[in-house]
This record gives C-alpha cells, structure tokens and sequence, in this order.
C-alpha cells in the first residue's frame, strides 16, 4: 500500500469518525475506503472497520457520557442486548444472501428521513413516551434488532439507533445519539469477538484507523454537544440522504453485474 493510499483511508477513518459521534454512518466513508487497498478481502475490510470503528465510538461515547450524562439505565442494558445481537448477525452473515435485504432497508431509511424532514419539531424536545418497564422493553428490543442488523449487514446502525431512540423512545436528538454511541461500541464489539477468532483483523492497520476514528470521534462529539438536537437532526437528514445513495448505487451496481 502506498503512502498516498494510506493517507486517504486514515483521512476516510477521521472523517467516519466525526459522523459517526454526530448521528452515525461512518462506514459509509471508512468501509469503500478500505476496499480500495489492494489484496484486502471483503471480510478483512469488514473486520478491519470494525476494529477502527470501535475506538471511534469508545471516544465519542466517554465524550458524551461526561458532558451530556446521558441515562446510563436504558443506555447500558441496551447496549448489552446489542452486544449480543452483533454477535448472532455476524455468526449467520455468510449464510444469508445480502441483495435481498438491501431493497428493504433503503425503502425504511427513506421512509425513515421523509418523516423526519416532515416533522420539523421531531427530537427537537425531550418528552420520554413511556416509563418503567416499557421503557426498558422498547430500548432492548430495539438494541437487539439493531445489534443483530449491525452484525449482520452494518450500513447505517448508528442513524438507525438515533431515529429509534427519538420516534420510538422520546429522546432529543442529542441524548438519542449519546446513547447510540454506547449501542454502536457494543455492536462493534460484538462483531468483533467473531471476527477476531477467525484471524480476519488486519491488526496495523486497524490500530491506525483507531488512532484516526478517536481524534474524529473526539472532535465530532463535542461539536454535537456544543451545537445541540437542531444541528444533529440536521446532520441526521444529511447522512440519511447519503445512506440512500449510495446504498441504492450500491444495489443497482450488484443488480446490473
């Protein structure tokens, strides 16, 4: 790998890093990055990401647990379950045919970003919709599913949990993605506890990517903090459009080969 070749992925590793701690979707710039490196296989870019990812979101969530104090309640039994899941998804990925789910995701992320863009006020407050134990049932059946999807398939986990945690739980923006951070590092985790067994990690330069995603992560999270639910939400919409994009790109390229 050339000098200029691995200067462009740690940029795409900083640069997924700060939109990861700002509403997630980093992989959408980290993961395309490392499948230019030559002789690197689909499954060592995979596992590779993730060890990157994982210092990321270890960043960002030590940020906003320390400035935003998120409910650490909901935020670490979600995240245990999600744990959990991403290692199911990852253990099962190989034995499922990806094409079939990528026409269903776009649609939801679509739908997804057409109802958060038509309701301006959406996680702009803080108004819990439930309390007690459906509460805490509603954040782990969410962090399990989206644990499993992370595992499973990957794009967008982190917009995903963001959008769940407003619509479905009543979180703002800001809280909904101090959470989601917490999620996302169990996910990666998860998968990695899969991945790492199976010698899929590319060890140097995952730790490289790591050192980019943290610097990323850092910076990200404190502008999200600093600007607040309006700024995140409007993030979310950007990297929503960008999400269904490129993964409809992505769908039309595989259909057309």
């Amino acid at each position: 790998m050339s000098l200029g070749l691995l200067a462009l992925v740690l940029l795409a590793g900083f640069m997924a890093g700060f939109v990861d701690a700002v509403v997630g979707g980093g992989g959408l710039i980290q993961l395309p990055a490392l499948l230019l490196i030559p002789g690197l296989s689909p499954v060592q870019a995979l596992a590779t990401n993730k060890l990157g990812s994982i210092f990321g979101t270890a960043t960002s969530a030590a940020t906003y647990i320390r400035r935003v104090r998120p409910d650490l309640r909901t935020a670490l039994p979600m995240a245990a379950v999600a744990l959990i899941g991403s290692m199911l998804g990852a253990s099962v990925a190989t034995y499922l045919p990806k094409q079939v789910f990528m026409p269903i995701i776009i649609v939801v992320l679509l739908g997804v970003a057409t109802f958060t863009a038509l309701k301006p006020n959406l996680g702009l407050e803080h108004e819990l919709r439930y309390t007690g134990r459906r509460h805490t049932l509603t954040a782990l059946v969410l962090g399990f599913g989206l644990g499993a999807y992370d595992g499973l398939l990957g794009p967008g986990t982190g917009s995903f949990l963001v959008i769940g945690l407003v619509t479905m739980l009543g979180y703002d923006f800001l809280q909904a993605s101090a959470k989601a951070r917490l999620v996302n590092f169990a996910t990666n985790l998860g998968a990695l506890m899969i991945f790492i067994p199976h010698g899929a990690v590319i060890w140097g330069l995952g730790l490289a990517l790591g050192a980019a995603n943290m610097l990323g992560g850092y910076l990200g999270a404190r502008l999200a903090i600093d600007r607040g639910a309006r700024f995140v939400r409007l993030a979310f919409l950007i990297v929503s459009a960008a999400l269904i994009v490129k993964l409809s790109w992505d769908t039309f390229i595989a259909r057309s080969s």
